[in-house]
């Protein structure tokens, strides 16, 4: 009998078990079919937002060229405009929620969006005049940086506390002034024709350049130091991180665009295929980028050499279709970029969550957002006209001279702040693009405040200041975007690079400089003239460059270049 019990007991529990294990795998099974609905959907709103933001950015691109002859607007306070009206409408819709299609990410900024706009820069900068300009470009940018950083970090210290902002501290204050000395000109180098003032646009297009990676370098050596504890030994390491990121950066790049030069050169790709030539120069070109991040150095530093000498090198080292294509793809991308930027602001300017925080102090986040404003226009102002004094000295002719108008148009050129400052601010800030504290929140809106109020104001007066300043009859018609990646100006700028690569051979322009006065009263041409020999004789040989046409059969304009 006992026994009788006992099987019954066993068949019961192996029937609970039984029930037990098929409960839970249909638990297990719903779970999964709830988890693949969620990632289904989930990847449907993706889906979503890249189909509204390809439609936003082919109504910026139509709306722009509609608006380019207007006397206020340009292409990047289009797309601003745009993105505020998304917002506007997104936030309606969805009532009161969000305003913004996706969470704004420094890794979405600096890895993606940033590389193709500074690489274009350096790939399409006309040489001969930025390497003539290189003294004052490299005061204006490296060090009008530093000094900016300077007044801004000792104007918040001095200011917020004021405010009532208390929860910072010393190594917030410098990193603030980092984040608003980081310029943005794009709305200058919009309006400013390379042609008519070569002097003034290669000086405002280097210095933003050299600007927005010294910000950078500034920032990230900032993160890496404890500031609550300053002394000299402290001073010095910093000073030593600071110049070992610049020039370390700076090498990074020289040496991966020679690579790809060398590469090319010697395997001839377009004997079997122009497109291994073109992916190559694209990935070499992000690779510098995305190395340079590996190794903690600056990737816009890095890249912009990188698209220096790639576009002296490597460029000529391809067959024709490859130039014609590699042009328009690094243009295009980098326009593509910029305009994704400035209609992501514009969104992403509108963002309930951060203004929640505010709500309950309104006036303290004007009162911070009108003194950045105030500290900007004096920091930019602090180096702009002594550093052109300075410069002024070491230019002999009067022609060369920077003038007080276009002392002030490079001081305007500076106010505007965008898309790096922005992404400075959420990586200080934030935590996965949201805040969590009253005083971050501030930071954030008086940066987006600042962002905005700089580029629609600053922006919209910027033509109306360069035409009362800088009057020439040809700016009544069409400007010529040089610095821009507008792709339908993409042939001017870059042959325009091919002609200063001509202009660049005829030496008789630079006298032969045979004693240390000749190298300190000229000291860009006497440079020039000992690397344009040492290009001429060693690196041409090993790494092309111009005048070095691959062979390829049936090539519809090859008899165009035999004769160079």
């Amino acid at each position: 009998m006992q026994g009788l019990l006992d099987m019954d007991s066993l068949e019961i529990l192996v029937e609970v078990l039984r029930r037990g294990a098929r409960a839970i795998a249909d638990a297990s099974r719903s779970c999964a079919l709830s988890r693949m609905q969620m990632l289904y959907m989930s990847d449907h709103a993706s889906v979503v937002s890249l189909n509204l933001f390809a439609a936003l950015l082919c109504g910026c691109i139509v709306i722009g060229h509609l608006l380019e002859e207007n006397r206020w607007m340009n292409e990047s306070i289009t797309s601003l405009v745009i993105g505020l009206c998304t917002g506007v409408v997104i936030l309606l819709t969805t009532g009161l929620k969000s305003s913004h299609l996706l969470v704004f990410s420094e890794d979405l900024f600096f890895i993606y969006l940033l590389p193709p706009i500074i690489f274009n820069a350096g790939f399409q900068v006309k040489k001969k005049q930025f390497f003539q300009n290189f003294s004052t470009i490299i005061l204006f940018g490296a060090i009008g940086t530093l000094i900016s950083c300077t007044v801004i970090s000792l104007g918040v210290i001095q200011f917020f506390k004021k405010i009532g902002l208390t929860s910072l501290d010393i190594g917030d204050y410098i990193a603030i002034g980092a984040i608003f000395a980081a310029t943005d000109s794009v709305c200058t180098l919009q309006v400013l024709n390379q042609d008519e003032t070569p002097l003034l646009y290669s000086l405002v297009f280097g210095e933003g350049v050299v600007n927005d990676a010294t910000s950078v370098v500034l920032f990230n050596a900032i993160q890496n130091f404890d500031l609550n504890n300053i002394n000299h030994q402290t001073a010095l390491q910093f000073t030593r991180n600071f110049l070992y990121l610049f020039f370390a950066s700076t090498m990074l790049g020289v040496l991966t665009g020679l690579l790809c030069a060398y590469i090319i050169k010697k395997l001839y790709f377009a004997r079997h295929s122009t497109d291994r030539e073109v992916a190559l120069m694209i990935l070499m070109s992000y690779l510098s980028y995305t190395m340079a991040e590996m190794f903690y150095l600056s990737g816009i530093l890095t890249v912009f050499f990188c698209g220096i000498v790639m576009s002296h090198y490597t460029w000529h080292n391809v067959t024709e279709s490859s130039r014609v294509t590699t042009k328009h793809v690094f243009a295009t991308l980098s326009f593509i970029a910029e305009t994704f930027i400035f209609l992501y602001v514009g969104m992403d300017a509108l963002d309930i969550e951060k203004w929640r925080f505010v709500s309950n102090s309104p006036g303290t986040s004007i009162a911070v957002s009108s003194v950045l404003l105030a500290l900007v226009l004096v920091g930019r102002a602090a180096f702009v006209f002594p550093l052109s004094f300075l410069a002024n000295l070491s230019r002999k002719s009067s022609n060369e001279t920077i003038s007080f108008r276009q002392q002030v148009i490079i001081w305007w050129a500076g106010l505007m702040r965008g898309a790096v400052s922005m992404a400075l601010a959420y990586n200080k800030f934030t935590s996965a693009g949201h805040t969590h504290l009253q005083d971050n929140a501030i930071m954030i809106t008086s940066t987006i405040t600042v962002v905005l109020f700089s580029t629609m104001v600053f922006g919209l007066m910027t033509k109306p200041l360069i035409r009362l300043l800088l009057p020439h009859p040809k700016h009544g018609s069409r400007t010529m975007l040089s610095g821009s990646s507008s792709p339908k100006l993409l042939s001017h700028p870059l042959l325009g690079g091919e002609r200063d690569s001509d202009s660049e051979l005829v030496l008789s322009d630079f006298p032969r400089p045979n004693s240390l006065r000749a190298l300190l009263r000229t000291p860009t041409s006497t440079v020039h003239y000992y690397w344009r020999n040492f290009d001429n004789a060693f690196m041409r040989p090993v790494f092309g460059g111009r005048g070095f046409v691959p062979f390829v059969p049936g090539s519809p304009i090859r008899s165009g270049y035999e004769g160079q």
